[in-house]
């Protein structure tokens, strides 16, 4: 109740801009905090209230207003998977895929028309991509030896299974020499670049990079997609990650960055040390995180907001898992595509914006679906060994 008050006055100070930045931060960030934001229009209007000058209300009407929101916010609720049953044996996988496989069969034969409304393919390529600056393309296979040299023929590094490494050079660096590796889907891959500094990266990022750093000014990689980093120090050379329209400062520290196009927001996760972050072309003060904090840059407006949370599900993908804090089903998707390098049309709209937490493991797709299956009832089928259906209307 007593929070309930004090948002309650911050939201007619609000109305009468009244508020400071720390107040609006509040408020913005309880809101944030319920997991059901996304869903309600009333929290979307006081979320794009900040900075627009031109929302005008009464105390009367700003109470009727937060009455809405604590309505609302009372009936929401985050979906707990219940525990797991213990994994399946293969035989019971196997079976799964054929009963899988023999649905697609009824569907494609039933409903044709429902497979033409496929959207945007997901990956054109299954490799690992190296592209030179003079547009040489290597593919890297994940147990691959390779060595790489320079267009004079020297050596600058090379790859060992899943890790490409590029030597340090102490000679002046004259101009900048990039090269970019891109990950596709269903694949992992690490980064030991030229100043020391390590990237882990995920399923359907690319980065673009350096060959070797200057002796002065930024270390500046460009990042899309999601990777952890182990900022090698150096204070002289601030190390900066430039990830859709967010640069991240740094000069060493541990710290992960999700920026995918496709993605709602681009977010960081600080592990150890501290980073500063500004928002490209805005002149928003810059943010110093600390560790344990996540910070969110939404697309649909230009601020960035902090809280404090518990690191281990933003990095569980380094160790191969998938774990899902207060995400909607939708989103789920989407990580569940990257991670396994298929693509999945939802014809559940309902279901789209559920919200959960799960953790899953390393487990194989077909035992998460069966258990969305089993808990809540999902119908789902395989298109092909690449495409998954969910929601698919049987006829009557």
């Amino acid at each position: 109740m007593e929070q309930d008050h004090q948002i309650r006055q911050l939201l007619l100070k609000f109305a009468n801009n009244q508020c400071s930045p720390r107040e609006t931060e509040i408020l913005r960030q309880y809101f944030e905090d319920n997991p059901d934001q996304g869903v309600l229009p009333e929290v979307q209007e006081v979320l794009n209230m900040s900075g627009s000058g031109d929302f005008t209300t009464n105390a009367d009407e700003a109470e009727a207003l937060f009455a809405k929101i604590s309505a609302k916010i009372g009936k929401a609720q985050v979906r707990e998977l219940p525990p797991r049953p213990p994994k399946p044996n293969l035989w019971w996988a196997a079976a799964a895929i054929f009963v899988g496989l023999l649905g697609v069969s009824l569907y494609l034969y039933k409903t044709p028309e429902a497979i033409e409304q496929v959207q945007t393919p997901i990956a054109t390529q299954n490799s690992i991509i190296l592209e030179r600056e003079d547009g040489k393309v290597e593919v890297l296979s994940e147990d691959g030896q390779i060595r790489l040299t320079d267009k004079e023929g020297e050596v600058i590094g090379g790859q060992t299974g899943r890790k490409l490494t590029y030597q340090k050079k102490d000679k002046v660096v004259k101009e900048l020499v990039y090269n970019t590796l891109r990950v596709p889907y269903g694949k992992r891959f690490e980064l030991n670049l030229s100043d020391g500094s390590r990237v882990f990266m995920n399923a359907g990022s690319s980065l673009k990079y350096p060959v070797n750093f200057s002796k002065t000014g930024n270390r500046q990689v460009f990042l899309t997609g999601e990777a952890f980093f182990k900022v090698s120090k150096d204070n002289s050379r601030p190390f900066q990650v430039a990830a859709e329209n967010l640069e991240i400062d740094v000069l060493g520290t541990e710290f992960n960055v999700s920026a995918y196009p496709e993605d709602l927001k681009t977010s960081v996760v600080l592990v150890e040390g501290s980073v500063q972050l500004a928002i490209q072309d805005n002149t928003q003060e810059n943010i110093i995180m600390q560790p344990g904090q996540l910070a969110s840059l939404w697309q649909r407006d230009s601020n960035i907001e902090v809280q404090d949370v518990d690191v281990a599900p933003y990095i569980a993908w380094l160790q191969g898992d998938l774990v899902f804090r207060n995400m909607s089903f939708e989103n789920i998707l989407k990580k569940m595509e990257r991670h396994y390098d298929v693509k999945i049309i939802n014809n559940d709209a309902e279901l789209a914006k559920e919200i959960f937490n799960a953790s899953f493991g390393s487990e194989p797709l077909v035992n998460i679906l069966e258990y969305f299956k089993e808990t809540y009832g999902l119908n789902f089928v395989f298109q092909n060994k690449n495409t998954v259906v969910i929601g698919y209307k049987e006829e009557e």
